[in-house]
Formats: structure tokens, sequence, C-alpha cells
């Protein structure tokens, strides 16, 4: 087994709010990926004393643990539970049901001898290859399928679709939320390697549109994760005046990309 795992953060002053890991556990036997991607809040209240890093350590860490420690336990139910635990470690502190409080997107993928079991909840991306090449990205759509008039501020979006029905929903303090996620597997025979995405690793292809999906993984695969970092550092530059790419409210974002050869 061959893993790589980069995680740049966006502005180097800042710091990086995704969290990734990759997990073996002791057996030998199967491992696991999680690829967080923190929400950067609006610069207004969040009813929370922490920083999103914080709230993605802790979910990420929890996530990884179970993952590994659990191998019977469904995705989801891994999710569900890791939520629990990092809200309860601030719930006496902090107001969990500010439409703020941090939270994150997920991207999970867990291997055995035996099958592939995969989650996404919302932007995050994971790509599957098949011993024949194909790849097939496993998303959550739906913030992408919201009509742009429903993005158009904060307030709309908190008080409309963020993490309700027939909008998106994230990782925050609701362990419910797991259940919304894209899950599902394969045998293990059908999956040669995978890799996770953040959103902002994703943009070389989501858009930029410098490839496909297909193409994405092949850069990965064959030149490493970081020089897909690289290349979206460099597109990202390239149009930092024109702005000729536009629905990405940051110049550079975190980027995070986890791969695995099983």
């Amino acid at each position: 087994m061959h893993t790589e795992l980069v995680s740049e953060p966006g502005d180097s002053s800042c710091p990086n709010e995704d969290f990734a890991s990759v997990g073996l556990p002791a057996s030998g036997q199967g491992g696991s990926l999680v690829v967080l991607d923190g929400v950067t809040p609006p610069r207004s209240a969040t009813g929370c004393l922490h920083s999103v890093p914080w709230f993605t350590a802790r979910l990420g860490g929890a996530l990884t643990e179970l993952t590994v420690s659990l191998p019977d336990v469904p995705l989801a139910e891994a999710l569900s539970r890791a939520i629990s635990r990092t809200a309860a470690a601030h719930a006496g502190t902090c107001d969990l049901s500010h439409p703020r409080t941090p939270q994150a997107t997920v991207a999970v993928a867990r291997w055995s001898g035996d099958a592939v079991e995969y989650l996404v909840l919302s932007d995050c991306a994971l790509l599957l290859q098949a011993p024949d090449g194909t790849v097939t990205p496993v998303l959550d759509d739906r913030l992408a399928r919201l009509p742009r008039a429903l993005l158009a501020s904060d307030a709309i979006v908190d008080t409309r679709v963020r993490n309700k029905e027939g909008g998106f929903f994230t990782a925050a303090a609701d362990p419910a939320v797991a259940e919304r996620a894209v899950t599902g597997s394969l045998p293990r025979d059908r999956v040669r390697a995978l890799a996770g995405l953040s959103d902002g690793a994703a943009r070389w292809a989501e858009v930029f549109r410098e490839g496909d999906w297909t193409d994405l993984f092949t850069l990965v695969r064959d030149e490493g994760a970081r020089a897909l970092v690289r290349r979206v550092r460099e597109r990202e530059r390239a149009d930092r005046d024109s702005r000729t790419f536009l629905g990405r409210s940051k110049t550079h974002d975190d980027a995070t990309v986890v791969f695995a050869r099983l």
C-alpha cells in the first residue's frame, strides 16, 4: 500500500482550516482516509468560542479513530458519533444552535480485504479508480445545484439553505446530519486506488476546468499530490486580477489531497 497526503493553507498568514488523515489499523488489514474542509465563517458572531481549526482537528481526530477502531460500524454512524463527541466538547461554553457554529464538509473512505466504503458530505470530493483505469467521482452536489439567488448573501444562506431541507448539509453540531451524506460501498477488487480532495484542491477541475476528474486523478497518481496543489496555485495567481472564473469567494483556498493506492 502507498499513501500520500498534502495539505496547504490558502494564506500562509492564516491557519489551515482543512484536516486530513490516513488511518492504518494495528492489524495491518485495511485502512481509512479522512478529509475535512472547514467552513470559513463570516466576520460576524458564530456563537462559539472556538476556531474552525479547533473544530476540524477534533472532528477529524474522532472520525479517524472511529473508522479504524470500529470497522463494523457504518461510516454514517461513525460520523454521527464523531459529531456528537465533538459537540460535547464545547456544548457547555458555546451556542451550538447558531447557524455558523464551526462546521466542515467531509470525505471518508475505508477499505478492508472485502470492500471499500465511502461517505461524502457537501463539497469535498472522493475519486475511486477501478482496475481498468476508470475513475468514478463520489460527489454531494446539492450545494452546486442550488439557484445562485439562494447563495447571494450569508443571511440568505443561513436562513434558507444551510443544513435545511432542500438546501445543503455540513457536519456541525447535529449528529443526525450524517444520514444526509452520500454513502455506498464497492467490492474491494473493484477499487485499485482512491483520492480525497477538499474543494480547494478540486478547483483544478471544478472551477478552472483544466481537465476532468480522470485527468485530475492521473495528475495526482503520476506526479504526486503536491503537483496538483501547485497547479491550483498557478491558476489562482493567474486569475487573481481578471477573475475570469467567478463563483469563488477566495483567491486562494486551503487545498488538501489524500491519495491511497490499495
